[in-house]
């Protein structure tokens, strides 16, 4: 197949593009040609909001897109490029509302979510631009993204953390639950969706499994052979400042997915990946002052 995958630099969007690349597709990827690009794909350097005259020749069997963050970036792309085949969109769970009943549904209403705020809202006005223009597109939903190529500060805090033998503070009793997924098995469903073409066009992905926060930090240390010495901190303390996540209870019905993929790959191995990775890329972590809030604050969080 030849496929446009947009971005193709970073986690999402280059593991996607070297994943397709691996199964023989000839993979464009579309991007502003600021960063390293990943070998064996062709670059189409440009801008989606403005991107006519480079896409409009051009003809995909595929098109997926992970980095659409609004309304406008689906309206620039879509009114740029030429004919196209199917339609993948890697929207977000932060598109529920957070009053909704758990866990979220495909047939759920979307709104407002107050802890994801305009990311959500923009998310929703991408989805409603995309489903008007192309109906037939498919969209899927996504939790937290893990594995390998993660250059957000999440697992790789905990790693740096567990290098260094530091404990790791957990928010409340360390039971709030995350759910996950690994890059490598949304990418697998992608292919699957281009192969089966299922009627259904909204796709929530993840684990069927949720972990707590406590556990999840166990695993990041057990890959290196340490075990955590938790610290749980009291409320009051912004949760941001200390750890990766927000405070926020949420859990995606996974139930069609499962349907087409039956499985998945565990939450442990998707960390050694990330891990394995992480060693030899540590310089392309975004990193964020968790370390050094709680090197300054850790008496008063105890």
């Amino acid at each position: 197949m030849k496929i446009l995958v947009t971005g193709g630099t970073v986690f999402a969007s280059r593991f996607t593009a070297e994943y397709f690349r691996d199964r023989g597709h000839e993979v464009y990827v579309f991007n502003r040609g600021t960063r390293e690009q990943p070998e064996g794909v062709t670059l189409l350097r440009g801008d989606r909001h403005d991107c006519r005259e480079l896409l409009r020749g051009h003809s995909f069997d595929a098109v997926l897109d992970i980095t659409a963050y609004n309304e406008d970036d689906v309206k620039g792309l879509l009114e740029g490029i030429g004919s196209f085949g199917d339609y993948i969109l890697i929207s977000s769970s932060a598109v529920y509302p957070e009053t909704a009943p758990q866990p979220f549904h495909e047939t759920e209403e979307c709104g407002p979510n107050i802890i994801w705020g305009s990311y959500g809202t923009d998310k929703i006005a991408a989805e409603k631009a995309l489903t008007e223009r192309v109906p037939g597109a498919y969209i899927l939903r996504p939790p937290y993204l893990c594995g390998r190529m993660n250059n957000l500060y999440r697992e790789a805090f905990v790693f740096e953390c567990a290098e260094k033998g530091l404990p790791f503070y957990v928010p409340d009793d360390g039971k709030l639950p995350l759910q996950f997924f690994d890059i490598g098995d949304m990418c697998r469903f992608m292919e699957i969706l281009l192969e089966k073409k299922p009627e259904q066009r909204i796709f929530n992905v993840g684990n069927r499994d949720t972990v707590t926060a406590e556990e999840w930090a166990v695993l990041c240390y057990k890959f290196l052979g340490k075990v955590p010495e938790i610290r749980y901190v009291k409320s009051g303390i912004p949760q941001r400042s200390y750890f990766p996540f927000h405070p926020y209870e949420y859990r995606l019905d996974v139930t069609a997915m499962y349907g087409l993929m039956p499985e998945t790959l565990p939450l442990y191995k998707s960390l050694c990946r990330s891990y394995d990775w992480y060693r030899g890329n540590r310089d392309r972590i975004i990193r964020k002052p968790l370390l050094e809030f709680i090197k300054t604050n850790c008496d008063r969080m105890r």
